[in-house]
């Protein structure tokens, strides 16, 4: 058994997605591009309410689904320190 690699469920050896709608989530997921100065922006300069307003016009400005670019933008602020990571337990 393989694992479908947008959602992880199990699949058949001979399918590369368990869907379709997996298919198209995990390629727009790879194609979303997130500019450091964007991030930048919105962390640093923007209130909560105008973040979530410059995220929506981003995503609606090159056509991708609001909550993919979200989860793109939380990964992309832990990677650059912009908010701590609260999904990996803390090792002693």
């Amino acid at each position: 058994m393989s694992h479908c690699p947008f959602c992880k469920k199990k699949i058949a050896m001979s399918k590369a997605f368990c869907s379709r709608g997996c298919k198209e989530n995990y390629f727009q997921l790879i194609a979303i591009q997130i500019p450091k100065l964007f991030m930048k922006r919105i962390f640093v300069f923007c209130s909560p309410a105008e973040r979530e307003l410059e995220i929506e016009q981003f995503a609606s400005r090159h056509k991708w689904r609001l909550d993919l670019l979200k989860n793109k933008i939380e990964e992309e602020a832990i990677k650059l320190g912009y908010i701590e990571d609260t999904s990996t337990p803390i090792q002693y």
